[in-house]
């Protein structure tokens, strides 16, 4: 599973990438907002640094004015991905984008009927929100079981983000269920490297190897 960073901010995307296993970017509005640049010079400085596909947001909402923007986004980088919101006229700017060879990433998916909608308009990703799903006393983890039978079913190349990750059990088991991708803020991909026994082990070894040279003299 690929391993994607949920942010606009740019020292946390060095911090991963100096790390060597993050393999792009989702951002939003209010991500993008945070960091007091306009949406272009951002996505622009983003790019810089993650050599992997960058997801960049549409902010209008009705058909003409998203494909023009998402026209537009797309031009930024040739590792943009138009991110459409998964409403009706979001689905046909979907459906127009991808026929120019825009590569869209559908998000805000909440059912597999919505998923199905995004594959069938030639989506390059879809977003289902585990998280926000589990806010409200669903199992999020679900969602991505059924769109990844879907999808399989019928050969679908839609690839699947597991979106709103909170945890590092929500990235297991994203992985698990056959999420292509997993998105998720810099706190999240820094807990996946911590164990206690990692930690337990590791000074375990430098106390013996210090002993063992400090006994020999050496």
């Amino acid at each position: 599973m690929k391993i994607f960073l949920d942010t606009a901010n740019l020292d946390e995307l060095r911090r991963g990438a100096d790390w060597g296993i993050v393999d792009g970017v989702t951002t939003n509005p209010s991500l993008i907002a945070k960091e007091g640049r306009p949406i272009e010079e951002q996505i622009a400085r983003i790019c810089d640094i993650i050599d992997g596909d960058i997801s960049a947001e549409v902010v209008a909402t009705e058909y003409e004015h998203m494909v023009s923007e998402g026209r537009k986004l797309a031009k930024i980088h040739k590792h943009i991905v138009v991110k459409l919101p998964l409403i009706r006229d979001g689905i046909k700017a979907c459906k127009t984008l991808s026929g120019e060879g825009i590569r869209t990433n559908v998000t805000l998916c909440f059912t597999a009927a919505q998923a199905l909608l995004a594959a069938k308009a030639g989506a390059y990703i879809i977003s289902p929100f585990v998280g926000r799903l589990d806010d409200i006393g669903l199992t999020g983890m679900d969602l991505i079981r059924s769109i990844a039978k879907i999808y399989s079913n019928y050969g679908f190349k839609t690839q699947i983000l597991s979106a709103s990750l909170r945890s590092t059990l929500h990235v297991v088991e994203s992985a698990e269920a056959g999420a292509h991708i997993g998105t998720m803020p810099f706190k999240v991909v820094d807990m996946l490297f911590n164990h206690p026994l990692t930690d337990k082990g590791l000074e375990q070894f430098l106390k013996d190897h210090a002993k063992a040279f400090q006994s020999s003299g050496q």
